[in-house]
């Protein structure tokens, strides 16, 4: 693989960091500024709603620049953000900030997936986009805990300091590594906007929000299941957390592998198991052993889908991924708060902290049937294709502008 993938996955690590280390440190920035808990919690909200927001509106306006400018440019956007967020004298600049870096996170991903896929032979792709998804896996192993643990013993904002320096070093890892590609396919916005007249890529994009919006269900409410449940004392769940975040380095490896095999049965295989085991959460949460477990399975197999969806968002858009690859990063971020808030609304309605599991398991699941819809679409279409008349079009080129009711 090439070395500029390491460049894309220090980037990577930088952004995974600064997105989840928030929640361990929110206790210390929010009695610093002299805030509630839930008002804090914006920080979180805010930067998710960035990543919704930025990745395609920075991506529309990067067609006219080559990628890896546009990648430096985001680099140094993450920068500021996180040295603003370090240097604020008020809640409402931390804010800012945060949003600045949220910015740069889908732009990042998406455009850093169509260049790591550009990077590799065609049968490579998969594994490629899950080397530069690797630094967001491993900094859930490293960044996160260690970050949180700077920002306990020394204070947080040394935490987003590092967490800035860190995006120095990516945005020196893309000026020297990665290689020129050119500006996207034609520069043109409109032929980027005609990629969503595919039905495959808003397909993709619902997979993607259920998927994986089924793990943050759980994952956004397991310090309360982990120490009111399982047992665990508030201590342990930074643990618990990395042993989440080495599932998540795993699935991302066998997600890419297999993804270049066998790209849909990957994904029926990964949704199937991931709707079976937040489904089986629901009753192992009551056991320390079988939680922690179970916590790893499920990091395991929801990042295992990120592969798979992402090549398959890029395969559907190949005459003009970029901006379908970026807005695919938000709805990440869009299943994140969506599946949030619905674990949320069982938790208030007296349901228990483990009934935001079987809400992940029911997202999980609807994500399934649509991988099945979407297979079976790709199927007629490529019937359609192969007995079409000789001089009709190329068969690709049928399949990237399925047109939504087609």
């Amino acid at each position: 693989m090439p070395l500029a993938l390491l460049a894309l996955a220090i980037g990577a690590f930088g952004i995974g960091t600064t997105e989840f280390v928030i929640m361990g440190v929110l206790p210390q920035v929010a009695d610093d500024f002299g805030v509630s808990i839930p008002t804090a919690g914006w920080l979180v909200s805010g930067y998710a709603l960035g990543v919704v927001i930025g990745a395609p509106l920075l991506t529309v306006l990067g067609t006219r620049v080559s990628r890896k400018k546009m990648l430096m440019f985001l680099m140094g956007l993450f920068i500021v953000g996180n040295a603003l967020s370090a240097a604020a004298p008020s809640f409402g600049l931390m804010l800012i900030g945060r949003v600045i870096a949220s910015l740069a996170h889908g732009a990042f991903f998406g455009i850093g997936s169509v260049v790591a896929a550009d990077l590799v032979a065609p049968e490579k792709k998969a594994s490629a986009i899950s080397l530069m998804f690797m630094g967001l896996t491993i900094a859930n192993i490293v960044g996160v805990p260690g970050g949180t643990y700077i920002g306990q013993v020394a204070g947080w904002r040394l935490t987003f300091t590092l967490v800035a320096a860190l995006g120095a070093v990516g945005l020196l890892g893309v000026a020297k590594l990665v290689p020129e590609q050119g500006k996207p396919r034609a520069g043109n916005v409109r032929a980027e906007f005609a990629a969503f007249k595919n039905v495959q890529v808003w397909l993709a994009m619902a997979m993607t929000v259920l998927g994986y919006g089924g793990v943050f269900a759980a994952i956004t409410y397991i310090t309360p299941m982990m120490t009111q449940v399982a047992g665990y004392t508030e201590g342990a769940v930074t643990w618990l957390l990395v042993l989440f975040g080495v599932g998540m380095f795993l699935g991302n490896l066998l997600g890419g592998k297999f993804a270049d095999r066998a790209l849909m049965p990957m994904l029926f295989t990964t949704l199937a198991a991931l709707a079976a085991v937040l489904l089986l959460f629901t009753a192992t949460a009551h056991n320390k052993v079988l939680a922690a477990i179970t916590l790893t399975l499920i990091g395991a197999l929801g990042f295992a889908t990120v592969p798979p969806l992402q090549k398959w968002v890029l395969d559907q858009a190949s005459a003009a991924p970029t901006l379908a690859s970026a807005a695919n990063i938000g709805a990440f971020n869009l299943g994140n708060a969506l599946a949030a808030w619905l674990g949320g609304v069982v938790i208030a309605a007296g349901l228990g902290y483990t009934s935001p599991n079987w809400v992940g398991a029911l997202l999980s699941g609807t994500a399934l049937l649509l991988s099945f819809l979407a297979a079976f679409l790709d199927r007629r279409t490529r019937r359609a294709s192969d007995s079409a008349p000789a001089g009709s079009p190329h068969p690709q080129a049928q399949r990237t502008s399925t047109p939504i009711g087609h």
